[in-house]
């Protein structure tokens, strides 16, 4: 079991050097990853740019992974994608983790005329993922789908993305879904991690680990068929951080039915606090300092 922190880059958290202040606090107490959320807007609250908080993240640590959690690809160019990720992955010393979905709520679409219709995302999200993952092997192709196009001026017409990240084979990619809708779980299965929530659930809320055993089983049934790399299961929530003994119960729960990481939710809701009015920041960070969780 690994163990990071998702933290919104919205409101008092969407300074970029109190963003950095977390992640170099969170790699001294231990915890694994450092994600944050990726939101255009998100109602009327301050927010930040994850991706260049997570560049200045990446310069001031050396140890903690760290990515998006989740950006809606079908409303980023695949193209800039690609180049933005390998950036990120060479930063960080080849510590990126790309989480991906279609995206929630209106905010990051229907406010912004952005593609509204849910399916229609879901096709993007696929046609995106092939592309990102072609530009990432630094070989040539071209693509021309439903969504897409790539072209280049090679003889062929393809083009090439140069340099490849430094992971190898290439970044990790985990997918997010709502259970129990099944068709994310299948798209989750093709790539090397799954990142569940459950309807209805509340913000910063635990999926039961019956569900995560389903949710997991289902996942990693539809795996390609001689798939044998690894691939994580992502249990989120909150614990305590002062009560070992019920955090490790917590814990070792999901852990005992595939969870293979823990993503402990900071967030003002974890507090007991509304998104309006004044964030117990100081307590959040103190969450933080306190160190994952461990089993």
């Amino acid at each position: 079991m690994q163990y990071g922190i998702t933290v919104p880059a919205i409101g008092p958290l969407s300074h970029p050097r109190t963003l950095v202040e977390m992640a170099v606090e969170a790699e001294a107490a231990g915890w694994d990853g450092f994600f944050l959320w990726d939101h255009v807007l998100f109602g009327p609250a301050p927010a930040g740019d994850p991706w260049i908080a997570l560049a200045a993240i990446a310069v001031s640590t050396d140890r903690i992974r760290l990515g998006p959690m989740v950006t809606a690809l079908p409303r980023r160019r695949p193209w800039k994608l690609a180049r933005e990720t390998v950036t990120l992955d060479h930063l960080s010393g080849g510590r990126l983790i790309l989480g991906v979905g279609i995206g929630a709520g209106p905010w990051d679409w229907d406010y912004l005329g952005e593609e509204s219709d849910i399916r229609r995302r879901g096709e993007m999200l696929d046609e995106g993922l092939e592309i990102l993952t072609k530009a990432w092997s630094g070989e040539p192709f071209s693509h021309s789908g439903k969504h897409y196009k790539v072209m280049g001026d090679l003889r062929d017409g393809s083009a090439v993305f140069l340099p490849p990240p430094v992971q190898v084979p290439r970044i990790p990619i985990w997918v997010g879904g709502t259970w129990p809708n099944l068709r994310p779980f299948r798209r989750a299965a093709r790539w090397d991690g799954v990142i569940p929530v459950k309807a209805g659930m509340e913000l910063g809320g635990m999926i039961a680990p019956e569900d995560l055993k389903e949710i997991a089983d289902y996942t990693r049934e539809h795996r390609p068929a001689g798939d044998d790399r690894f691939f994580d299961v992502v249990a989120s929530g909150r614990t305590s951080g002062v009560d070992p003994e019920k955090d490790a119960k917590t814990i070792s729960a999901r852990q005992e039915v595939g969870a293979t990481w823990w993503l402990e939710t900071i967030d003002p809701l974890s507090f007991g606090w509304r998104w309006e009015g004044d964030w117990p920041v100081e307590d959040m960070r103190a969450r933080v300092r306190c160190g994952p969780p461990r089993v």
